[in-house]
């Protein structure tokens, strides 16, 4: 069964998130680090939270793995990503593991 891996970083008072170095410069280390256990990716930049409400964050990175294999394959080699954090944002990312179910 297919598992997901979101990484959600939320908007905050005196945030900041540079959405162009995320794009392509972050997602080069992600794939140099685990790009071999990835089966696919996609990031949504936060536009809007509804109709005439703020978006509630930056962006929502979704990768999606194979299986719980694949991810627990690829979560020891993500530490050159995670130290990269503080390049692009000085938010503190939420995340949520889950099981693809549709």
């Amino acid at each position: 069964m297919p598992v997901s891996l979101q990484v959600l970083y939320p908007v905050g008072e005196n945030t900041h998130f540079d959405h162009d170095y995320y794009a392509n410069k972050h997602f080069e280390i992600v794939d140099d680090c685990a790009g071999e256990h990835i089966q696919s990716r996609v990031v949504t930049k936060g536009n809007a939270g509804g109709p005439n409400t703020p978006p509630a964050y930056h962006a929502i990175a979704t990768i999606l793995f194979a299986d719980q294999a694949a991810m627990d394959a690829a979560m020891p080699k993500m530490g050159p990503a995670i130290e990269d954090i503080p390049n692009f944002t000085n938010v503190q990312p939420e995340m949520l593991i889950g099981e693809v179910t549709a």
